[in-house]
């Protein structure tokens, strides 16, 4: 159990690595994109996947996938594409898409519709984790903003005193 769990990690780190490299990311970052997608991806989609639903799981993996590369792009001050497509592709439901493919083409509708079904839910998930977590603002991840935000607080504070 221990041992699948540590070749899994291992697995999603040399494979988000692997994308970093296919899509031309600078080296600087390869560290970076491997850890978003094996930390904040797959290994938070394998403990949600013991709970619940694999698109919730999906959901919420990529959550953090989005969460880690909005944080490193401030950080690093790059774009977030660096660190989020390859840091997605562990999440990706490629094996779904395949077996519905494949059971399009051998007559097998019902499992065809299954498998797509499950695909389409997964991908959905995907886009909208995406979505919420692109839609904050970008000063919320600078510590400049919420020091700002804490200072005017407290003289809001002060002044009421």
């Amino acid at each position: 159990m221990i041992t699948t769990t540590i070749l899994a990690i291992v697995e999603s780190f040399l494979a988000t690595l692997a994308y970093a490299i296919l899509f031309n990311v600078p080296k600087q970052y390869y560290t970076a994109c491997g850890i978003t997608g094996m930390a904040g991806g797959w290994l938070l989609y394998l403990a949600m996947c013991q709970v619940t639903t694999v698109a919730l799981a999906s959901f919420v993996g990529t959550l953090a996938v989005v969460l880690i590369s909005r944080i490193l792009t401030v950080r690093k001050k790059c774009p977030i594409t660096i660190f989020l497509v390859s840091g997605i592709i562990p999440l990706v439901p490629g094996a779904g898409i395949y077996y519905t493919a494949y059971y399009l083409v051998t007559g097998q509708m019902s499992l065809a519709a299954v498998k797509g079904l499950e695909a389409v839910k997964i991908a959905f998930a995907i886009v909208l984790g995406i979505i919420f977590v692109v839609s904050i603002p970008r000063d919320a991840f600078q510590i400049r903003y919420w020091r700002a935000k804490r200072k005017r607080k407290r003289l809001k504070n002060h002044g009421n005193m």
